[in-house]
């Protein structure tokens, strides 16, 4: 039996597991059944709540100042590095239960320390650290080939520009790559420029599908669209929602809405 609590950002979605001191056996199958939008509690992903010093030493490395530790897992059970939205839900919990107040600290990730900010209600903001530009890539989705830039943010991103209004793109597969180029999977994002630093964009994420929103993909999407105009803040909708992203040069902040909607427990026996 799991203690869950349900929330997401911008309506990427996530169960989360309080699990303080590092109990529970959380097997890939597990995580896949939770996220099972059918058949389980359905999500994109799976945040597990735990204490920094109950992580393994692998896990936990460099990060030791931090109190709580995001154990990110995506849909099909795979481990992840990072996630921007699950960083703000991860971190509304945390005031929500009590367990960090209001105000700045860090979240430890397998990305490293992350910064968050935020208050009693409303939206969180969190330092996601400096998008790295890894050079040009590409990926065929229906036929077609898209060219984008390759940024990391601790974890893999191929931001790609297209003149059309990303809702015609079809999504309901993944975008072929080069394993090679992407040897631990990447992120997929399609973005079209609607404004003056105002962007659109939908993403295929590893191990997860198409999801309504992705934290990491907009600041990816920013820093590509960016290129020499420098620093400034950019608008980012999504399907679910709109981001803020600011680059200031040094590092990035991604702000936006989390929200916890719902909390209960699994039947004995089912996981």
């Amino acid at each position: 039996m799991m203690r869950f609590v349900k929330g997401h950002g911008t309506e990427n979605d996530f169960v989360i597991l309080p699990d303080p001191d590092g109990a529970l056996d959380l097997t890939a199958e597990a995580v896949a059944r939770l996220c099972d939008r059918r058949a389980g509690i359905g999500a994109d992903g799976v945040l597990r709540v735990v204490r920094t010093k109950a992580m393994d030493a692998a896990d936990a490395d460099g990060v030791d100042g931090a109190e709580w530790f995001m154990d990110y897992r995506n849909a099909d059970g795979g481990i992840a590095e990072m996630c921007g939205n699950g960083t703000r839900v991860f971190a509304r919990y945390l005031v929500d239960a009590g367990l960090a107040a209001p105000g700045e600290w860090d979240i430890a990730t397998r990305a490293g320390l992350k910064r968050v900010s935020l208050g009693a209600s409303g939206d969180v903001s969190v330092d996601m650290g400096a998008p790295v530009a890894l050079g040009p890539g590409e990926a065929s989705l229906g036929g077609a080939v898209f060219r984008g830039e390759r940024v990391s943010m601790g974890n893999p991103h191929l931001a790609c520009r297209v003149d059309e209004p990303v809702s015609v793109l079809d999504l309901t597969r993944g975008p072929d790559f080069d394993p090679v180029v992407f040897p631990e999977g990447v992120n997929v994002e399609f973005y079209r420029p609607v404004g003056d630093r105002h962007l659109e964009m939908r993403v295929f994420e590893r191990g997860s599908g198409e999801t309504r929103s992705c934290g990491t993909g907009t600041v990816a999407v920013a820093a590509a669209a960016a290129g020499t105009a420098g620093p400034g803040e950019w608008t980012v909708d999504v399907p679910g929602g709109r981001l803020t992203v600011t680059l200031d040069g040094r590092t990035s902040h991604l702000r936006g809405p989390a929200v916890l909607v719902a909390e209960g427990e699994t039947r004995p026996g089912w996981i």
